[in-house]
């Protein structure tokens, strides 16, 4: 039987971020931010990416439910393609710390640098399989994401984005060839913009 991963859980006023979605070729970055209650503890929280889909919508709703704090934002494609990923995510962060209902007196990012806020902050590498907030923001984030592409694929079902969620599959690449992009496709990254001059010469 495995033993359960501890995660840090720190003061009620601190509050974890993480995203979703900087790689995928579609849909925008999502970030999110959560202060958990320590007087209401979550067990299962960790890194959204060794959860399975069930298990992560379950532990979803746990955390809305129970924590002190959270918020969910995003960046758009219009922004990631007018500032690039990088500063979209910093952006989707910004807007997931400033939407939550109550200020943090400290914040922490999964990864190796946070944005120019004015919050208190510090990056944490692997965050999200470390802190406890942070690893509930990276299931936030993770799920909203997800639903939002399962959404777009009712919209847009040739690109298969209910299957690879916008990452640049096999599939969704030879979708990119045949129909070319379509309004939610990040148009600065290479793939897309491969898709849309090969589509200019016939």
């Amino acid at each position: 039987m495995t033993s359960p991963v501890i995660l840090h859980v720190g003061p009620l006023g601190l509050c974890g971020v993480d995203e979703a979605g900087r790689g995928p070729l579609a849909g925008p970055v999502m970030a999110a931010a959560v202060m958990l209650d320590p007087e209401r503890p979550i067990p299962g929280l960790r890194d959204s990416k060794k959860l399975s889909a069930s298990k992560r919508e379950q532990l979803a709703g746990a955390i809305r439910l129970h924590a002190a704090a959270w918020c969910v934002a995003e960046a758009s494609v219009a922004e990631i393609d007018q500032l690039n990923i990088l500063q979209a995510t910093m952006l989707a962060m910004q807007r997931a710390v400033a939407g939550l209902a109550r200020a943090p007196d400290d914040v922490w990012v999964d990864g190796n640098r946070c944005p120019n806020w004015s919050w208190r902050s510090q990056a944490v590498v692997k965050g999200d399989d470390k802190v406890a907030a942070i690893a509930a923001a990276s299931i936030l984030a993770k799920t909203a994401r997800d639903q939002f592409m399962q959404q777009l694929h009712a919209e847009f079902p040739a690109y298969g984005f209910a299957q690879h969620m916008g990452y640049g599959t096999a599939v969704h690449l030879a979708a990119l060839k045949t129909h070319g992009a379509c309004p939610h496709h990040r148009r600065s990254f290479g793939p897309v913009k491969l898709a849309l001059d090969q589509a200019l010469l016939f």
